[in-house]
């Protein structure tokens, strides 16, 4: 074909500790400190929200790690981004399914960056404002800034910044992650002790280690907890597999998924402690609202899932000792969780243009332009945003089953025993080769089909047929139906374009 690929894939990470690094970064990132605890109060019973973090903490062990380990084998084996692993380990009749996993993590990059974006705002807003006392003033930052013209620029400072991050490839990337992530972790450690100190705090852990079991039989629970692990870790996404194309031999796959997602759940449950505790300590010891009304907050995600995080956090920290320098802490320790998993996501996209004999500025600054004119809908539209949210985040189901299907195909008990005898990394027993075999694929399906029947009779009853409904059936269908085709039909162009 006459074209080489650009020198910089040839690099790697100069130390297993920076290769730790950006792997939290792929994995510790809004999903941990944004989503969780709105999902854990939505899941949560009204004697508390125990049952649902058993199931998530199962997912870790029987989703997430195995999935992880796989994209570490897959990509430090075939040194290649997601669609040119699927071509050198399947063949090229299965570049569209690598496409397909890749454009799902692209779709999630798409309001990704914008709620970065948010994320870079209420930090500057912080910085230079009082924080508001009411919900009217509180909902006013946020309407001025949904209606005015900063949304573009701070959507465009997110994907810039992420865009100069892998401008040189895993080097600079490598060094950023070794500061983004220790300072994020200190600004963690530093909330969850000023959450646990507050009065009335306790109530609030409590609620979330509190256990009601009769929830385990509950399907609905087993599934949010799943799609939550997906979202925690990014496992399935391909990003470790990205990452793990710039992996040295010696660094162990078993042992970085293992310290990878426990140190993700971790995190997560730390933001956890700061966010539940901060909430029943103010809302409960100061305002005297009761569980349930307290719970109602946390639930009430708002537009976009905005309500506890931009809309109530700023007020609560308006309410306590020492509550603005905790707040701009809070944002910053935000932005930094957004960008680090932003940079993985970048990186990704990046990677599979670079396969293809471009070089790796113009597959930036390509990759860079793309995400932001695809990402202006989200910025525009709430509604739009909610809606690529929900389609995608359920496509990670599928992904993780088609990165199940890669090792299948390429003999799982072969790879297990290959990284068996790795002499730099931690033994793998055999349940890695039943989990990623048959439990996955199994999970996948069956949650997949419940949620069907959550969408048909729960999340849009009497619309499911309706591809225009945020949450219907069909409008999950006719997107990933849409993709796939277009994948499929240009699946010979797909494989031809990769450099061997």
């Amino acid at each position: 074909m006459g074209k080489k690929l650009d020198a910089s894939t040839n690099m790697r990470f100069t130390s297993r500790w920076g290769l730790l690094l950006s792997a939290l970064g792929i994995a510790v990132g809004t999903g941990n400190i944004w989503r969780f605890p709105r999902i854990v109060a939505q899941e949560g019973s009204e004697n508390g929200a125990g049952a649902f973090i058993i199931a998530w903490v199962i997912f870790l062990f029987l989703w997430s790690i195995p999935l992880i380990i796989a994209e570490y084998w897959l990509g430090r084996k075939h040194r290649s981004g997601v669609v040119g692993v699927f071509v050198k380990a399947l063949g090229k009749k299965f570049a569209w399914m690598g496409a397909f996993v890749a454009f799902v993590t692209a779709a999630i990059t798409f309001f990704y960056t914008v709620v970065v974006g948010w994320c870079i705002f209420y930090f500057f807003q912080t910085l230079t404002n009082d924080l508001p006392t009411t919900t009217e003033a509180a909902m006013e930052t946020w309407n001025t800034y949904q209606s005015g013209n900063s949304i573009y620029l701070f959507h465009f400072l997110a994907i810039a910044f992420a865009g100069m991050a892998i401008w040189k490839g895993v080097g600079r990337i490598e060094k950023i992650n070794k500061i983004l992530i220790p300072t994020l972790l200190v600004i963690v450690l530093l909330s969850v002790i000023r959450a646990v100190t507050l009065p009335g705090a306790g109530e609030g852990i409590a609620y979330l280690f509190r256990a009601d079991f009769s929830q385990l039989g509950d399907p609905k629970v087993w599934l949010a907890a799943l799609t939550q692990n997906a979202w925690d870790t990014g496992a399935g996404w391909g990003l470790f597999l990205t990452y793990a194309a710039y992996m040295k031999k010696e660094h162990g796959a078993v042992k970085n998924a293992f310290i990878t997602g426990i140190g993700n759940n971790t995190v997560s449950l730390l933001s956890g402690i700061m966010i539940f505790g901060t909430v029943f300590a103010i809302l409960g010891a100061e305002m005297s609202m009761n569980r349930a009304e307290i719970l109602d907050v946390m639930k009430t995600s708002g537009p976009a899932s905005t309500g506890l995080t931009f809309i109530w956090m700023p007020q609560l920290f308006a309410r306590m000792v020492m509550g603005h320098p905790l707040a701009i802490l809070f944002f910053l320790g935000l932005t930094f969780a957004g960008f680090s998993s932003l940079i993985a996501q970048i990186e990704l996209c990046a990677r599979i243009f670079i396969d293809t004999g471009m070089t790796r500025k113009m597959a930036v600054i390509m990759v860079v332009a793309l995400i932001y004119v695809l990402g202006i809908p989200a910025a525009t539209n709430l509604n739009w945003l909610s809606n690529q949210d929900h389609v995608w985040g359920i496509g990670l189901m599928i992904s993780g089953a088609l990165m199940a299907f890669v090792i299948i195909k390429s003999g799982a008990k072969k790879i297990r025993m290959e990284l068996h005898l790795d002499e730099h990394d931690w033994k793998l027993k055999p349940w890695w080769q039943i989990v990623i075999s048959y439990f996955i694929p199994f999970a996948a399906i069956a949650l997949l089909v419940w949620w069907f029947y959550l969408a048909a009779t729960v999340f849009a009853p009497g619309e499911w047929y309706n591809p225009f409904n945020s949450f219907s059936i069909m409008t999950c269908l006719a997107q990933w139906g849409i993709m796939l085709t277009i994948f499929v039909l240009f699946n010979k162009k797909l494989g031809r374009s990769l450099v061997n």
